[in-house]
């Protein structure tokens, strides 16, 4: 597997933040809005002054306009809190020859980990098949940083994918509203996949879905007969890529065009990473992307 503290991935994320859009919950001065006021570095609104207030806070240029004392408001801003979610069913092991897509998966996930950690963020793991295996919550310290790092290195890969039931099990036990992050190839029926992030937002969580695939499996480059070994005990099958190929291309850009549907519809980013592209340039392209939003 690459070194998962890959400095020149690091480097071109660094100086990017990675804002949760929505409000979050939290008391730890950090880089992200409450809805909790306070006199923070954020202004939020003006109101009229009561006795008892701090005079430091009063609004004089307000005063001169209006000759009425007006205290200003702040949003306290808080730490976020989440939840890296990675998928180590055994369809994630293939590769056409660069990357696996768990080895793509965990790079992103780590470099993610450093980041949010750099913001004083809480970050937690959750390693899954066909259910939750692993769930580490989430925590800021120096600490956690060096478990999410060894539990993603040590992560052992399952021979079946249930990723409806695992985001269902996942919701339950992310008790706080937080950011949740999907690392996984979402071999799983789209309704279910959908039915699950669902369940996240019912609970008020903000979701990003990062959609790991080898470029293989979009692209079906297979001209030659060829044998296909399912990776999770689907067993082989002797097959002609030309009789198969319009086929499987139509079936695959249906089942993206589903997940990518549901998630438009449940307010969730959606983004496809394919394991050909540099895991730094893919990521600071999504996180430019998502600062630029309103």
């Amino acid at each position: 597997m690459p070194a998962l503290a890959d400095p020149r991935t690091l480097a071109r994320i660094a100086s990017l933040e990675l804002r949760a859009r929505v409000v979050v919950e939290g008391v730890i001065s950090g880089m992200h809005r409450s809805p909790h006021h306070g006199y923070s570095v954020e202004f939020a609104q003006h109101r009229n002054y009561t006795p008892g207030d701090e005079i430091r806070h009063i609004d004089w240029k307000v005063f001169g306009r209006s000759d009425r004392f007006h205290v200003k408001q702040f949003q306290e801003e808080t730490n976020l809190r989440a939840c890296l979610a990675l998928d180590t069913s055994s369809s994630m092991l293939y590769t056409s020859g660069g990357m696996t897509k768990l080895a793509y998966a965990s790079v992103t996930a780590a470099a993610l980990a450093f980041l949010l950690m750099k913001q004083r963020d809480a970050v937690g793991l959750t390693t899954f098949s066909d259910g939750v295996k692993e769930h580490l919550p989430p925590a800021g310290t120096p600490a956690q940083a060096r478990e999410i790092m060894g539990r993603i290195e040590r992560a052992q890969t399952l021979p079946r994918t249930d990723i409806g039931r695992t985001l269902h099990d996942l919701a339950e036990r992310m008790q706080r509203r937080s950011l949740i992050v999907l690392l996984s190839d979402l071999l799983d029926e789209p309704d279910r996949v959908v039915r699950g992030l669902q369940h996240f937002r019912h609970r008020r969580h903000e979701v990003i879905v990062f959609h790991v695939m080898d470029p293989a499996e979009i692209t079906f480059p297979f001209r030659d007969h060829v044998v296909f070994e399912g990776l999770e005990g689907e067993g082989k099958l002797n097959a002609d890529p030309h009789a198969l190929r319009a086929a499987y291309l139509e079936a695959v850009e249906e089942h993206m065009a589903a997940i990518r549907r549901g998630c438009r519809d449940l307010s969730m980013d959606y983004t496809l990473l394919r394991t050909d592209e540099a895991v730094d340039d893919a990521l600071a392209r999504y996180l430019s992307e998502r600062m630029r939003r309103p």
